[in-house]
């Protein structure tokens, strides 16, 4: 089981970065006299101030009444049509934007760029979710954010996944937020937003492989409940750590369990957690041996990850449109004659000279070496902490919601025939 977390881990690995760094032309619109007519933004337009104070009311309005209906009302149905209203006004008519998923960019951005300062509407959509999920749960994956409602409404037939595939897919958010926070921190890009699967389809007019894996991603939303939310999404690691010490969460009984079973089809995510049975209870006797191998070998897998991202420093960094501009001139100096290419044709405009582009792309490189290593170190942490946690067994008496991982949807609620 080991062997095959590893092959899939490096796999993902390959994935997220490989789509990541794709090179393409990222300079803003040259000031030629050629004709050249700026195309219309694919990005909304900015809203009027009250307008964008009125989404975080809109958002804290959709926090509360999902905390309520989560834990109070606990209803599934009013759960449904509170997601339905967030699908329609954050994501048709809001086209996606502000997304508190992607307001992780924009906070790491503020404290590594002293020239960059985060609106405050941004900071809101960022610190709101978490605040609430640290004292009622997930209840902004429940009932709060597109990005969800939108998987949510697929869910036709889940399938049980496997614990082990689960695992390892659970990797990938933790490798896809050090990824962007390295990428935000860099002044590279915002690649949650670039690489969001559903934003297209919000403000149809996502180009047509992004169209592709936003129809991908609901087709098999059909049959794996909410794959970009338990496997992919940057967000969902930080609302997981702060579900961990939610004061409140949903409960599946509203007093005490039955043990009548009823629950365990419920869930679509497998974010139920079952009794532990006297096997377990004997395994985990014999486990503290192991414990103490995994403890100690989180600093070699913490040291191994720093390693592994400092060796893939300069392959990241082409994606930095200075670095990719530096490499491409120098390995390929013919293309300054290219008149068809924006980014040469705009740099040679600039007055930049090209020992002052080099010095540029070698800082931002620099910065990128810095940043990988503190990224891999944290990719380590989590692989040496997720495979401390697989010789961890806590005791329970009951059928309960996986505190990091239950999205409090309320779907188990209606199965549990215990009166309140």
């Amino acid at each position: 089981m080991k062997k095959r977390i590893c092959i899939l881990l490096a796999f993902a690995f390959l994935i997220v970065a490989s789509s990541v760094t794709a090179q393409m032309q990222r300079f803003p619109k040259p000031e030629f006299e050629s004709g050249y007519e700026q195309p219309d933004p694919v990005t909304p337009e900015p809203r009027a101030l009250a307008l964008e104070y009125f989404d975080v009311a809109v958002l804290l309005a959709a926090l509360s009444l999902a905390s309520w209906l989560a834990l109070k009302k606990r209803s599934r149905q009013g759960m449904l049509w509170l997601s339905v209203f967030t699908l329609l006004y954050f994501g048709f008519y809001r086209n996606g934007c502000i997304c508190s998923v992607g307001s992780i960019q924009n906070m790491t951005l503020t404290f590594a760029d002293a020239g960059y300062t985060i609106s405050l509407t941004a900071l809101l959509f960022f610190l709101l979710p978490l605040i609430f999920t640290l004292f009622f749960g997930r209840t902004f994956c429940a009932g709060a954010c597109p990005l969800g409602a939108i998987q949510d409404l697929v869910i036709i037939k889940p399938i049980s996944l496997p614990s082990w595939l689960r695992t390892t897919l659970g990797l990938v958010p933790y490798l896809y937020l050090a990824l962007a926070v390295l990428y935000a921190a860099t002044g590279t890009d915002f690649i949650i937003c670039r690489y969001d699967p559903f934003v297209g389809i919000f403000r149809m007019d996502a180009p047509f492989l992004m169209t592709v894996l936003g129809i991908a991603f609901l087709l098999m939303g059909m049959f794996v409940a909410r794959p970009y939310c338990r496997f992919f999404c940057p967000y969902g690691v930080l609302l997981n750590w702060m579900s961990h010490f939610s004061k409140w969460h949903l409960s599946i009984t509203p007093s005490h369990c039955i043990q009548c079973k009823l629950c365990t089809t419920s869930c679509p995510f497998d974010a139920i957690d079952y009794p532990t049975g006297e096997k377990t209870t004997a395994l985990s006797r014999d486990s503290a041996k192991r414990f103490l191998v995994y403890a100690l070998l989180i600093p070699v897998w913490m040291a191994a990850g720093g390693f592994v991202g400092s060796r893939a420093h300069t392959w990241l960094s082409k994606a930095h449109p200075d670095v990719y501009l530096a490499e491409l001139l120098i390995t390929r100096p013919e293309v300054k004659n290219d008149p068809d290419n924006i980014d040469v044709q705009t740099f040679l405009s600039s007055g930049k000279t090209m020992p002052q582009l080099v010095e540029s792309a070698q800082a931002i490189r620099q910065k990128f070496y810095t940043g990988s290593w503190l990224a891999g170190g944290f990719i380590g942490l989590v692989i040496g902490v997720t495979l401390l946690n697989q010789v961890v067994f806590r005791r329970r008496s009951d059928y309960r919601p996986n505190r990091g991982n239950c999205y409090s949807c309320a779907r188990c609620v209606d199965y549990c025939p215990v009166d309140r």
